[in-house]
């Protein structure tokens, strides 16, 4: 049902000439977009330089946007460094080839798959651990940063001898770097050709990734054989007319997943351990959770069904600090949002940041509250007042894998380690994803083993 605000639409904060509220979007961009929720409507018009946008501020219209991108609204261009990386990968490719890749691509990441995948997620978890010791200070984004960069590097590419983990990190740590450095700075409205020294970086990084992932896949296909890695599923895929995916379309395909499994969830854990550690009482549900459940052994895909405090955690936190913070699409000829014409070429945004604290939707929007994931929590969570993995066709692919993933990731390390930050607030700051604007120092605190 669409409710009243859906159809309603007024205009936002005044900008200035030329720059229409660019300013302010520069200046705070999730202030900026909580100040077009507080204005009610279900779209609110403002202004990104001379382009037209609008804010969607309804549940209805952000489903009916997620919806529509194959048919009336398409993919903005996300910049040079964004399209040297990904490539034409599923990400960004549209129309038919797009449907193709996503035929190819999908069964790759399918529960079956994820299942398998799931040993190899707990067992680099468990390396991890096994590293810290009680009392250690440690960078939090940066372990779990390592700690996600083998699980996607080992269930993307395989453990065989002729993938060189070291390089492919190296490769994709500076590549993200600059690529985050670039969209947050003035590097997006550069044109493609102006080399930057930042961009000569960037395009070093990825020009040996390419080689290196290029040496991969012709040592896999040398060597033949069926192996339990998506890389192998990619070469196997073939579409409805027997047509396999070529070399540069694996390449784009192994890209992409390497960025969906590694950052994001790297991102998600960091968050998630400091605002456990916030709040004493649901640290202290989880740690019971996982005697309950695991007993002090470590955690396998079956147990994910078992892990639910768990999961309401990594839930929870993907709604106070969503990753990907926004999403974008452009109008074409012929799109509507509830009912009204939306003239082509203007942008219309949406914020998981501003929904997932929206006052009307959540009660005390705030607060880390787990417990409201929970079956029988007082309060329903309704359609498109949460979505981190986006949402209809265009959804994130990796969704199921990144969950299982967090989960299986935090029981391992939370069944051994309190990770203590301390007192001092982290801030959020934006980029291509939303990153603590600090390190985030813990000191790792041993959980007693469970009492048999």
């Amino acid at each position: 049902m669409r409710s009243d605000t859906a159809t309603a639409i007024t205009a936002g904060p005044r900008g200035v000439p030329l720059l229409g509220n660019l300013p302010q979007f520069a200046k705070d961009p999730l202030a900026f977009f909580t100040a077009l929720r507080e204005c009610g409507a279900g779209q609110v018009t403002w202004a990104m330089g001379r382009t037209p946008a609008r804010f969607l501020n309804d549940p209805a219209l952000i489903g009916e946007l997620l919806s529509a991108r194959e048919s009336t609204f398409s993919l903005p261009d996300l910049g040079w460094s964004f399209r040297y990386l990904m490539g034409e990968g599923v990400v960004v490719a549209k129309g038919d080839d797009w449907r193709r890749k996503r035929s190819l691509v999908q069964p790759s990441v399918r529960p079956k798959q994820v299942r398998a995948y799931a040993a190899t997620m707990a067992d680099c978890a468990r390396e991890t651990a096994e590293r810290w010791s009680g009392g250690e200070r440690i960078d939090i984004r940066r372990e779990m940063t390592g700690l996600t960069q083998r699980i996607a590097v080992r269930t993307v590419f395989g453990t065989d001898a002729a993938v060189r983990e070291d390089v492919i990190g190296r490769c994709m740590d500076v590549a993200q770097r600059q690529m985050g450095a670039e969209f947050r700075g003035l590097g997006a409205m550069l044109p493609d050709w102006f080399r930057t020294p930042g961009r000569l970086r960037f395009k070093a990084a990825v020009d040996t990734l390419d080689a290196e992932v290029a040496r991969i896949v012709a040592a896999r296909r040398e060597a033949g054989g069926e192996r339990d890695d998506l890389l192998s599923r990619l070469l196997a895929a073939v579409d409805e007319a027997g047509v396999p995916l070529t070399d540069r379309e694996i390449r784009d395909e192994t890209v992409t997943l390497y960025n969906a499994g590694h950052e994001t969830t790297a991102t998600t854990l960091t968050w998630a351990w400091y605002l456990l550690s916030r709040n004493p009482k649901a640290r202290e549900a989880l740690t019971g959770e996982l005697d309950r459940v695991l007993g002090g052994r470590t955690p396998g895909f079956d147990d994910y069904a078992e892990l639910r405090w768990t999961e309401a955690v990594v839930k929870e936190t993907l709604r106070l600090r969503p990753t990907v913070w926004l999403n974008l699409a452009v109008a074409e000829e012929g799109a509507t949002l509830g009912g009204e014409p939306v003239p082509a070429g203007t942008q219309v945004w949406i914020s998981p940041w501003a929904t997932h604290r929206d006052p009307r939707r959540w009660p005390e929007p705030e607060e880390f509250r787990p417990e409201r994931w929970l079956d029988g929590a007082p309060d329903a969570i309704t359609d498109h007042t949460w979505f981190p993995f986006g949402g209809g066709t265009r959804a994130c692919l990796g969704a199921r894998f990144a969950m299982v993933e967090a989960v299986i990731v935090l029981a391992t390390l939370g069944s051994r380690f309190h990770l203590d930050t301390g007192d001092e607030e982290i801030r959020p700051t934006v980029g291509l994803t939303l990153q603590p604007d600090r390190e985030v120092l813990a000191v790792t605190r041993p959980v007693p083993a469970p009492a048999r």
